[in-house]
């Protein structure tokens, strides 16, 4: 292994090494940006955060406080440019772009500038974070602030004061610890306000200071601030419960096949379909990924620690705990407590996969030709997972949006099951489509079109009662329904899947002539005309 600030590749400034893989990045992320449509999750975005006053914060703590650093953000962002599609995803756009920047300057400090380079690249063009990079959730932005924790922390326990400084020069070395440090809590704080999940990559990173113990003090009292500023989400999800995580089934071969393809960037299970090329960019960056870590056991072994710090080892257990172990954490808490086992949770083990096959191609004596051959391969099988994605909606509601709008009569009404289905509706409700939209009466939920409010998680539905007074009003009644629950999954998924099964039968009893269309492919949207 390598020390750490070994000088390859020195005709590249370190400008360069991490403004090279950020640029890409940005460009992959950016480019048709606002074509693919908006899904259910990204309209409670926008129904969030278009909130103001109480009604803002009542709609924030609905997920017991995950991502309520992200709205706050999103809030500001729509009262000052809008909200277009464009403006949405933007910041998830940005967010892209500093995690593989960061991800480059963590290479080039542990390894080498070439390392760094490979490592923003790999992730640059990696399918999970460039789709999660043109979504309007904070996953993007999760991702980013967990890789600067991880710049910063390098740089914190890396930063050791050296002894016989001078007054001068250790006084700027303290100072530098103290920015650093900040910027650490800093950074762990942001990450875990934009998802709880965050907080999974602290142990990891706890376990590579094993290398470096001058620095467990200072770390372990980051550790500990980071806690006390948490303690308004603990409040938060204590009071909403596990309610919001109803949907995510224990751990299965299925959910971990999706970890693994999201972990390998070979597939993005369900939202798209495998590629010729996806089984094969899985099946080589595990066998290149275990072959690396044979061949770092044998170089950590042969590796002398001299004056207690191995920079080698602490780079080598940093990576792989950073790529291990909150998977792990992850698997033990789904399978004891309550599950949050969803490949887009392990999102944040993704750089580690990018630095660790840069470390394994590049730094393990292969020859030059073969390492090039090598990168340009992986590079090549990421960006066919990627291409295909462009302009792809896995969730059309704009598309079942405007087959509605198209359809309607005057005096039609229209219900959504669940409610949340009426967040993505009004947000295609373009000015050009008022009119058509004033042709709809809302029965369920009641709450005008022109009027936004988020419905989060709502599966309230009719009564028998309610159903059979429809015809009073109601000469044909649409139904759009999406994310309606699985009759074999959690038993609260189940509760919901049986209530819209009773709901349809409800409302075929009493509107004999159905036709319905449906929409998308990862999560079905249902649009269904019920009349007499």
């Amino acid at each position: 292994m390598r020390e750490r600030g070994t000088p390859t590749g020195g005709r590249l400034g370190a400008g360069a090494i991490v403004l090279g893989p950020a640029v890409l990045a940005l460009g992959l992320t950016a480019y048709d940006l606002p074509v693919r449509s908006l899904w259910l999750d990204e309209s409670a975005t926008y129904s969030i955060v278009s909130q103001h006053g109480a009604a803002l914060f009542d709609a924030m703590k609905h997920d017991g406080g995950n991502m309520l650093l992200y709205y706050a953000l999103m809030h500001l962002v729509v009262e000052a440019f809008g909200h277009s599609t464009t403006v949405l995803r933007l910041p998830s756009v940005v967010a892209n772009g500093v995690t593989c920047g960061a991800l480059a300057a963590i290479g080039a400090r542990l390894f080498s500038r070439r390392v760094g380079l490979c490592a923003g690249l790999l992730s640059a063009v990696s399918l999970p974070l460039v789709y999660w990079g043109q979504d309007a959730r904070a996953y993007s932005m999760m991702v980013a602030f967990v890789t600067l924790s991880y710049l910063a922390f390098v740089c914190l326990v890396q930063d050791v004061r050296r002894a016989g400084d001078d007054p001068p020069h250790a006084g700027r070395r303290h100072r530098k610890g103290v920015l650093l440090w900040c910027a650490y809590v800093a950074c762990l704080v942001f990450a875990a306000y934009m998802s709880f999940v965050s907080l999974l990559v602290v142990p990891a990173q706890l376990i590579a200071l094993v290398w470096y113990r001058r620095r467990l003090r200072a770390v372990a009292a980051a550790v500990v601030v980071t806690a006390v500023a948490c303690v308004p989400l603990l409040l938060l999800a204590h009071a909403r419960g596990a309610g919001q995580l109803f949907w995510v089934p224990r751990p299965n071969l299925q959910s971990t096949a999706q970890i693994v393809e999201l972990l390998a960037s070979s597939a993005l299970a369900p939202s798209f379909a495998l590629t010729a090329t996806s089984l094969p960019l899985l099946a080589l960056t595990g066998l290149t990924l275990v072959a690396i870590g044979i061949v770092a056991l044998r170089e950590l072994r042969r590796h002398h620690i001299a004056d207690g710090i191995s920079p080698a080892a602490f780079a080598g257990v940093l990576v792989a705990a950073w790529l291990v172990l909150p998977v792990l954490l992850d698997l033990a808490e789904s399978s004891v407590g309550q599950s949050i086992y969803e490949s887009r949770y392990a999102m944040i083990s993704i750089p580690a996969v990018a630095i660790g096959l840069a470390w394994g191609l590049l730094e393990t004596g292969l020859p030059k030709l073969a390492s090039v051959s090598a990168v340009v391969l992986f590079l090549a099988l990421r960006g066919l997972q990627v291409l295909p994605t462009y302009g792809v909606s896995p969730e059309d509601w704009q598309e079942a949006t405007s087959y509605l709008l198209g359809q309607a009569r005057p005096g039609d009404c229209v219900a959504f099951y669940p409610s949340d289905g009426r967040m993505a509706f009004e947000y295609y409700l373009e000015a050009a489509h008022r009119a058509e939209s004033s042709k709809l009466v809302p029965v369920l939920p009641t709450t005008p079109f022109r009027k936004v409010e988020p419905f989060v998680e709502d599966y309230v539905s009719l009564s028998g009662e309610q159903v059979a007074a429809l015809p009073r009003s109601c000469r044909r009644v649409w139904l759009v329904s999406s994310h309606v629950g699985y009759p074999h999954s959690t038993p609260v998924s189940r509760e919901h899947y049986e209530a819209y099964r009773k709901l349809v039968a409800e409302l075929k009893s009493t509107y004999p002539l159905e036709k319905g269309m449906r929409f998308s492919y990862a999560a079905r949207i249902e649009v269904e005309r019920f009349s007499r």
